[in-house]
């Protein structure tokens, strides 16, 4: 069974968005055997390497399988680069187990271990300017 056919199956019990950079998540929770898709694919698959796949699942971690163990957790992401999205998707993740649980105490136990958990990082790129390489670098000059 495909990841888009597993996302149809069950109800949604909250769901959450996140972005960070140019990446934006939305992530889905139903009922399930607690595991977690990203973009249809089990994390496992998904994640680049072990330190993207650590840093998606903090959330879960934090949480406890007393909290997802009985919950599938479908993340959608779109835009950015590998670790803008891991971060997108942690958020998302983070913000609907909240929002799931309804829990002050889970709320309190991501702010105090990682705000970015539950609070974006409105940080961007800065775009590029005339007389350089990038933004705010200048060619050098070679008289004098």
């Amino acid at each position: 069974m495909s990841g888009q056919a597993q996302q149809k199956v069950g109800e949604v019990l909250a769901h959450a968005s996140a972005s960070r950079k140019t990446a934006r998540a939305f992530a889905v929770i139903r009922r399930g055997s607690g595991r977690l898709y990203i973009n249809g694919f089990p994390v496992e698959v998904y994640a680049p390497n072990e330190f993207v796949r650590m840093k998606i699942l903090e959330p879960l971690w934090l949480a406890g399988e007393e909290v997802y163990g009985g919950l599938d957790i479908f993340v959608r992401v779109r835009g950015g680069g590998f670790m803008a999205q891991a971060d997108a998707a942690r958020m998302a993740i983070g913000r609907a187990l909240v929002r799931y649980t309804g829990s002050k105490r889970l709320e309190e136990l991501y702010r105090e271990y990682d705000r970015t958990i539950l609070a974006g990082d409105p940080r961007q790129r800065e775009p590029k300017k005339f007389g350089g390489r990038r933004a705010r670098a200048r060619f050098q000059k070679s008289y004098r």
